[in-house]
């Protein structure tokens, strides 16, 4: 039997919830479906599925620094973010601080209407505008990569009765992994799931989620969530940093441990 001692366990993965917080308060009817507000019900679905893997904390717009300070956004290892009435109000500071903490290799997961925020429109360097209407109908979210992380227990398809409906043209950069295309009983097809990297930082958009329906409530979209949370992680690295310009001289890599 081998004397030596098991390895700590990982230190739990620190997660970020931010929402805007203003839907609930504005809309009753809101408030009534997420009476923990649209952050607690995404909080929820991370600390249902990921348990002690994960240590969550929630932000939101009206705090100071929209909740996501240098020393907040130091502590994180993935930020999900959904806004949907404010994207005009976050702080262009806040949004390149974000940027920043991104391309060094923060986690983001993009939900729903968060595709018009200020802080995704700038990773993806497009207008990331799409059709839409919202008339109740019903989502069917396909798996087109079951073998993606992201897809793991998600079932094919993933049934949403009701859902704000989007379509394509969906103005993305084609994602570097397609996991999921949703279709709506009116007739759109639309990208609902995502995966890109940008720097050192993974981004995975998922499109399910409108206030109007308790869609953070259903336990596969919920898991799907986590499972998005979890692969967008960073590698263990605190020292992560943003990729940066660098002067190096000739033959600097066979000098780098000194033996050349």
């Amino acid at each position: 039997m081998s004397s030596q001692s098991a390895p700590p366990p990982p230190a739990p993965l620190r997660v970020t919830v931010w929402c805007e917080g203003r839907a609930e308060r504005l809309d009753p009817e809101v408030a009534k479906r997420y009476p923990r507000g649209m952050n607690g019900a995404v909080a929820e679905a991370v600390e249902r599925h990921l348990g002690e893997r994960a240590r969550v904390r929630t932000a939101e717009l009206d705090e100071p620094e929209h909740g996501l300070t240098e020393e907040v956004l130091a502590a994180t290892d993935v930020l999900t973010w959904w806004g949907n009435l404010a994207h005009a109000e976050v702080s262009d500071a806040v949004v390149g601080r974000v940027h920043r903490r991104v391309l060094a290799g923060m986690g983001l997961v993009v939900l729903h209407s968060g595709h018009l925020s200020k802080v995704f429109r700038r990773l993806m360097g497009t207008s990331c505008t799409l059709r839409w209407r919202n008339a109740a109908e019903r989502e069917l979210v396909w798996t087109v990569d079951p073998t993606h992380p992201v897809a793991a227990g998600v079932p094919h398809p993933l049934v949403i009765e009701e859902q704000e409906t989007y379509g394509e043209f969906f103005d993305i950069p084609a994602p570097e992994e397609l996991v999921f295309v949703s279709s709506f009983s009116g007739g759109e097809v639309f990208r609902s799931g995502c995966a890109f990297r940008r720097g050192n930082g993974r981004i995975f958009y998922f499109s399910p989620g409108d206030q109007e329906y308790p869609v953070y409530h259903h336990p596969h979209v919920r898991r799907v969530i986590a499972n998005a949370v979890a692969w967008a992680a960073p590698a263990p690295d605190p020292d992560r940093e943003r990729p940066r310009l660098t002067h190096v001289e000739a033959g600097w890599f066979e000098r780098a441990d000194g033996t050349a």
